[in-house]
C-alpha cells in the first residue's frame, strides 16, 4: 500500500504532466499548421513571410539558405509564423511592370504575359516600358489578342535612358537592365502599389497570392524582394571577386514588389543616385543592373525591406542554392531564368523548370481570352464589335464557316525574329509572301535567289511557332538574313484565312514597292536587281500607277536545274521541263500575260485585265489591301487584281522577269475546293458580294467585272 500523502503528490504530478503535454501538443499544432500553410496544402499563402533582419545585417527566417543557426532544420522561425492574409478582392484590378527592349525580349514577354493570365482571376494593367522595337511588336500583339480585363500602358524608355546612361554596367541586359531605378518617377503618380518583374520569369501560382503579400508590409517598408539564391553577394566565388555590398546574400530583384507612394516620400530618386555614385567611387561597373544598387540602398536602409518567400522567385543561376527552397516547398510560385544562359542552365533538376517553362512557351494564347469569372469586365472595343458581328450572323448559312473565319481577328506577333530594316532607297522592293508549317523548307532556297528584303507571314500555333524558331536557328543561311522580317499570324478557326495572312506581311512592308509572291515560287536569280532597275526607268515613282506583271512559270520535277537568264528559260519551256503556270489546269489565271508576245519581248507591254486573271505583280506599298472574305482556296489572288484594275492601275509585263512554281503536295483547302460541292458555292456566294461591293464602291465602272463573272 501506498502511504496516505502520496495520492495528492501524484495527483499534482499528473496535472502537471498533463498541462506540460497540453502544451507541448498546442506548440506542436502551430507549427504543423504553419507548415501546412507553407506547403500550400490550406490554399493560404505561407507563414514565412516576416524573416526580419537582426542588426549584424543577416537574413533570418525561411528566406536565408546558409543555415543560419537561429533558424531550425525547417528554416522556422516561429516567432515570424504569421496568420496568413486573403488574397484581394476578385475585381481588384492589379499593377504589373516590365521593362522589354527588342525582339527576344519581347517572346519573353508574352510567355510571361501568358503564365499570368493562366492563373489570373483579377484584372490586370500592365505597364511597359519599351524600346520602339519592342513596342510595336507588342501592341500589334495585345491589340489583336484582346484579352479581356487586361489594359496595357507604354512608357519610352528612350526617354527614361538619360536617368541611368551614367552608371557603368556590365550585365547583358545593358542600360534597360538598370530602368526598374526610375519606375517611382515614371509611373504614374496615382499609382501607388505594383508589381516589377524581369523578362525571364515564369509565373506558377495566381499573382493575386504575390500581389496579397503587400499586405505584410510594416509601415516602413516599400520594397520586396526574395533573398539571393546564391553566394554572389558574400563575394566568395572565386579570388577577387568583389560585389556590390548588401545584406547577406543580398536580394534578387527578378520579381520585387514596390510600394511607389512611399518610395516617392521617402525621396527615391535622390537616395539611389547617392549610394550608387558612392560606390561608384570604388567599384567600376555594376555587374548585376539594377539589383547591385537596389542591394547598396538596402544595405543602408535596412527598413526598407520586405523579405518574400523563396518560392515567389525560384532562382536558376549558374552558382544557385535554390534546391534548399524548393525541395523544402510544395508549390513553387515563379521561377526565374536568372542566367545568361537561360533555358540552357546547368541544373540537376533543370528539366522540371524547363518543362514546365515550355508549357507557357507553346500554349495556345486564344484559350486566354476568356472572361474573367465573376468579374465583369468590359471587353476591348474590337472584341465587342466582333462579338456583335458574330452574333447577327445565320446560323442556317450553309456558309456560316466562310464568314466565321472572315470576321475573326487573329493574334499577330509582328518580326518574331531578329529584323534589320533595309536602308532607305527609292526603288527599292520588299518580296511579300505567307506560308505555313508545311512549306518551310522552301525558305532557304528563296533566300538563296532573293537577296533584297522579305515580309513573309506565317500562319503557325504556338506550339509550331516555336518549332519555326529552332529551325531558323539551326540554318546557316536564314539565320544569317536579317532584312528577312518574319511575322507569325496564329491559327485559329477551320479554314485557311490566307488573304489576312497575306495582309499582315504587306503591312509590315518598308520599302516603296512590294513583289506580292507565293511562297512556292522562286524568282529569278536577277530578278531583284531587275525590278529595281525598271521600276526606275518607268518612272513610277512619279505618281503613275501601274503593277509590274512577273511572268509565271512551272516545273513538274522536284530536282531541276534553274535557268539563269530568259533564253535558258525558254529552251527549258520548249522541252518541256517547264510550263507556263497552270497551264494544264487553270490557264485563264494567266493567259492575259500573252506569253507568246512575252517570248519576243524587249520592253514591257501593256495588258488588259481578264476574267479570273490573278499575275504576280509589283507595285507601291500602298496598294489595295487583299480582300479578306476570300479564305481558303479561290480566287483570293483574283480579286485583287479585280482591285488594282477598278483603281486604273495598268498591267505592264516586264519582257526579262519570271518566277518558277515548285512542286508539292496540295494543301487541305484545295482539296476540300476539288471534293466539295458545297464548298465550290460557298466560294461562289463570296464572290457575287465581292461583285455587289465593288458596285457600290465604284459605280457603273464595275458592271465589267460582273458581267464576267456570269460568262460561263
Amino acid at each position: 500500500m501506498l502511504p496516505r500523502g502520496r495520492p495528492r503528490a501524484l495527483g499534482a504530478a499528473a496535472l502537471l504532466l498533463l498541462l506540460l503535454l497540453l502544451f507541448g501538443f498546442f506548440l506542436f499544432r502551430e507549427d504543423l499548421e504553419c507548415e501546412r500553410r507553407e506547403r500550400g496544402r490550406s490554399g493560404a499563402f505561407p507563414c514565412v513571410l516576416t524573416p526580419r533582419i537582426p542588426l549584424d545585417g543577416r537574413p533570418r527566417g525561411a528566406a536565408a539558405l546558409d543555415g543560419d543557426p537561429q533558424v531550425d532544420h525547417r528554416g522556422h522561425n516561429h516567432s515570424d509564423c504569421v496568420p496568413p492574409r486573403p488574397l484581394p478582392p476578385r475585381c481588384e484590378l492589379l499593377h504589373v511592370a516590365i521593362v522589354c527592349a527588342g525582339h527576344k525580349s519581347s517572346r519573353d514577354v508574352i510567355t510571361l504575359v501568358k503564365s499570368m493570365l493562366f492563373y489570373r482571376k483579377n484584372p490586370l494593367h500592365l505597364h511597359l516600358v519599351t524600346d520602339a522595337v519592342a513596342r510595336n511588336i507588342l501592341e500589334t500583339l495585345f491589340h489583336t489578342w484582346m484579352v479581356p480585363a487586361v489594359r496595357v500602358s507604354f512608357y519610352d524608355a528612350d526617354e527614361l535612358k538619360p536617368q541611368v546612361s551614367w552608371i557603368p554596367n556590365k550585365h547583358y541586359s545593358g542600360l534597360y537592365g538598370l530602368m526598374k531605378l526610375v519606375l517611382p518617377g515614371a509611373l504614374p503618380p496615382d499609382l501607388a502599389r505594383v508589381v516589377v518583374l524581369d523578362t525571364d520569369v515564369t509565373f506558377a501560382s495566381d499573382i493575386a497570392e504575390l500581389w496579397a503579400l503587400f499586405a505584410h508590409f510594416s509601415d516602413e517598408q516599400a520594397i520586396g524582394l526574395v533573398e539571393n539564391q546564391s553566394d554572389w553577394y558574400l563575394g566568395n566565388l572565386w579570388r577577387n571577386h568583389r560585389p556590390w555590398p548588401a545584406l547577406g546574400r543580398g536580394f534578387n530583384t527578378g520579381v520585387i514588389l514596390l510600394r511607389l507612394d512611399r518610395l516617392r516620400r521617402a525621396g527615391w530618386e535622390q537616395m539611389w543616385k547617392l549610394t550608387a555614385t558612392q560606390e561608384l567611387l570604388s567599384l567600376p561597373a555594376t555587374s548585376l543592373a539594377d539589383q547591385d544598387i537596389f542591394n547598396a540602398v538596402i544595405k543602408g536602409h535596412p527598413g526598407l525591406v520586405q523579405p518574400l518567400p523563396c518560392v515567389w522567385n525560384v532562382q536558376l543561376s549558374d552558382h544557385t542554392l535554390a534546391e534548399r527552397c524548393y525541395l523544402e516547398a510544395a508549390d513553387i510560385k515563379v521561377i526565374h531564368w536568372n542566367s545568361p544562359k537561360k533555358l540552357r542552365v546547368k541544373n540537376k533538376h533543370v528539366e522540371f523548370f524547363r518543362t514546365l517553362h515550355l508549357t507557357f512557351l507553346e500554349y495556345d494564347g486564344n484559350l486566354l481570352r476568356r472572361e474573367l469569372f465573376g468579374c465583369p469586365s468590359p471587353l476591348p472595343p474590337e472584341a465587342e464589335q466582333l462579338q456583335r458581328a458574330l452574333a447577327q450572323l445565320d446560323e442556317e448559312d450553309a456558309c456560316l464557316a466562310f464568314r466565321q473565319q472572315q470576321l475573326l481577328v487573329h493574334r499577330v506577333h509582328i518580326t518574331f525574329l531578329p529584323h534589320e530594316p533595309p536602308p532607305p532607297r527609292p526603288h527599292d522592293v520588299t518580296l511579300v509572301a505567307q506560308l505555313s508549317m508545311d512549306r518551310l523548307q522552301v525558305l532557304e532556297a528563296l533566300c538563296r535567289h532573293w537577296p533584297g528584303p522579305m515580309s513573309l507571314a506565317l500562319y503557325l500555333t504556338d506550339a509550331e511557332a516555336q518549332q519555326f524558331l529552332r529551325f531558323v536557328e539551326a540554318s546557316a543561311v536564314l539565320s544569317a538574313r536579317r532584312d528577312v522580317a518574319y511575322h507569325v499570324v496564329y491559327r485559329e478557326g477551320p479554314l485557311y484565312p490566307i488573304n489576312q495572312i497575306r495582309n499582315v506581311a504587306l503591312a509590315q512592308a518598308l520599302t516603296p514597292y512590294v513583289f506580292l509572291s507565293d511562297i512556292d515560287f522562286l524568282p529569278a536569280h536577277s530578278l531583284y536587281d531587275y525590278l529595281r532597275a525598271s521600276i526606275e526607268q518607268l518612272q513610277l515613282g512619279g505618281g503613275r500607277k501601274a503593277a509590274l506583271v512577273v511572268p509565271a512559270f512551272e516545273t513538274l520535277h522536284y530536282h531541276f536545274s534553274f535557268p539563269s537568264s530568259k533564253a535558258e528559260l525558254l529552251a527549258l519551256l520548249d522541252t518541256g521541263s517547264l510550263y507556263t503556270f497552270r497551264y494544264h489546269e487553270w490557264p485563264r489565271g494567266h493567259a492575259p500575260t500573252d506569253y507568246a508576245r512575252w517570248r519576243e519581248a524587249q520592253a514591257p507591254y501593256r495588258v488588259q485585265w481578264a476574267a479570273d486573271y490573278e499575275p504576280y505583280v509589283v507595285v507601291p506599298r500602298d496598294c489595295p489591301r487583299y480582300d479578306p472574305r476570300f479564305v481558303g482556296f479561290g480566287w483570293n489572288k483574283v480579286a485583287h487584281i479585280v482591285e488594282l484594275d477598278a483603281q486604273d492601275y495598268e498591267l505592264l509585263v516586264l519582257p526579262e522577269a519570271f518566277a518558277i512554281h515548285l512542286p508539292h503536295t496540295p494543301s487541305p483547302d484545295i482539296s476540300r475546293f476539288r471534293s466539295s460541292t458545297a464548298y465550290r458555292d460557298c466560294l461562289q456566294a463570296l464572290k457575287e458580294e465581292f461583285h455587289q461591293d465593288l458596285s457600290r464602291r465604284y459605280g457603273a465602272a464595275a458592271l465589267k467585272y460582273l458581267t464576267a463573272l456570269r460568262q460561263p
